[in-house]
């Protein structure tokens, strides 16, 4: 899944504590953390890969447990797509140094409340 924005929901962030204005503003601007022109140009680069590519937004969340059916719940209404506990600090460090973020997350598993089965990190 192509992500089109995030939900930080981990309440942590990169650019806690003293700021370096060598490497970025003190309040970067994340009203385009994942550019759209970047974003159309990814299915070209997928080649003969013939997985289906979606666009959504990832809700971070800080883990190391998967998420409640409550949870995924209130994340559905908040309007996220997938969860996951990586991807939003490495895309507010980019922002904060000027970057342009392209990010492809990898959807392994059903979340609790709608996997039939048990969810696992071993699969």
């Amino acid at each position: 899944m192509l992500i089109r924005d995030h939900l930080n929901l981990a309440s942590r962030n990169p650019l806690v504590g003293a700021n370096d204005d060598r490497l970025g503003p003190r309040f970067p601007d994340m009203s385009a953390v994942y550019p759209a022109a970047l974003r159309r140009a990814a299915p070209r680069g997928r080649g003969r890969c013939r997985v289906e590519l979606k666009e959504g937004v990832y809700a971070w969340m800080l883990g190391p447990s998967y998420e409640t059916p409550a949870e995924i719940q209130m994340l559905h209404r908040l309007g996220a797509d997938l969860v996951g506990m990586s991807t939003v600090p490495e895309a507010i460090a980019v922002r904060h140094m000027g970057g342009q973020v392209l990010a492809v997350s990898l959807v392994s598993n059903l979340a609790a409340g709608i996997s039939p089965t048990p969810i696992s990190h071993r699969r």
